[in-house]
């Protein structure tokens, strides 16, 4: 009768788990389909043609062997991460500080929002436009620079990689400094009220608490910037020089299937830009957990 009492719970327990766990499938079910369809076949389907020179040719790695037998086509991760990861780091940098200053509210802090959201709704051509005007070298940038007497010929800003940089940055870090701003203000004020009462300074609250605590939200906020940087193509072309200096993977693959005509070779390319994202973002939040490993998550998002 004990065992029979004793093994009884467990398999209501055992039910109820397969009940809520059927649940969930079945509430999942359409976004896996979603998934399925818009991602699984087609990364299936430029597989596929990667591993082909021609259709309905054998497989082989014929594709991926000329890309990285050529200095130039190699030379081209190089460039895409001289494009990109500057500009990641920079934009993170310059967040954390910005967003540990606004996480408890300031004055204007809506219309500050609303500026730094504007160029998220700006687009790549709009922006680049702007770039194009006002650091043109009659544009605005050079007249005030040279009417002051700072230059004494205009700055060429524009068609190489600072451009690029620039543009980017002015894209990418409003949704940085928004994704890290969210996850620190979610972070218990009791805990830097309780850091403060055991005698620790500002900056001492700032390393041992809120970073630890934010470094989940910093790793995602780096990983979606370094991919959408990393896969740059309209800004490149437009304010870069994407013939010699500014010739990033996109470019790359995009001349190879479309100009070359040589479309296994060009997926193939885009298929190694994809593979090379997903391993930084794995090193990325590899590393996060690791050096996250002793901060409590209790304060934090979720609390």
């Amino acid at each position: 009768m004990a065992a029979h009492l004793s093994t009884t719970p467990g398999a209501n327990k055992r039910a109820t788990r397969f009940k809520l766990d059927s649940s969930a499938i079945l509430l999942s079910l359409p976004a896996v389909i979603i998934v399925l369809g818009l991602f699984f076949y087609p990364l299936m389907f430029g597989l596929n043609i990667s591993f082909r020179q021609v259709e309905n040719a054998p497989w082989s790695l014929t594709n991926y062997i000329q890309f990285f037998s050529d200095p130039d086509q190699v030379g081209t991760i190089w460039t895409t991460f001289k494009v990109a990861l500057p500009v990641t780091l920079f934009s993170v940098l310059v967040s954390i500080p910005l967003a540990y200053y606004m996480r408890r509210g300031i004055r204007f802090e809506r219309l500050v929002t609303a500026i730094l959201i504007l160029p998220i709704a700006l687009g790549n051509v709009l922006v680049a436009q702007a770039m194009l005007n006002y650091f043109a070298p009659n544009g605005w940038f050079n007249r005030v620079l040279l009417s002051l007497h700072i230059i004494q010929q205009p700055i060429l800003l524009l068609y190489h990689l600072i451009a690029v940089e620039i543009a980017l940055f002015i894209q990418g870090f409003p949704f940085t400094f928004l994704l890290i701003l969210g996850y620190m203000s979610a972070i218990s004020p009791d805990l830097e009220r309780a850091s403060r009462m055991l005698g620790a300074k500002s900056w001492q609250t700032f390393w041992r608490i809120v970073l630890p605590l934010s470094l989940p939200g910093i790793a995602v906020a780096f990983c979606l910037n370094f991919v959408a940087n990393f896969s740059v193509f309209p800004t490149a072309n437009l304010v870069g020089e994407p013939s010699h200096e500014t010739r990033v993977l996109a470019i790359a693959a995009y001349e190879t299937a479309f100009t070359n005509y040589n479309i296994p070779l060009g997926t193939a390319i885009a298929l190694i830009m994809g593979g090379i994202e997903l391993v930084i973002i794995l090193l990325v939040l590899w590393l996060q957990r690791r050096t996250a490993r002793g901060a409590t998550i209790s304060g934090g998002k979720g609390a």
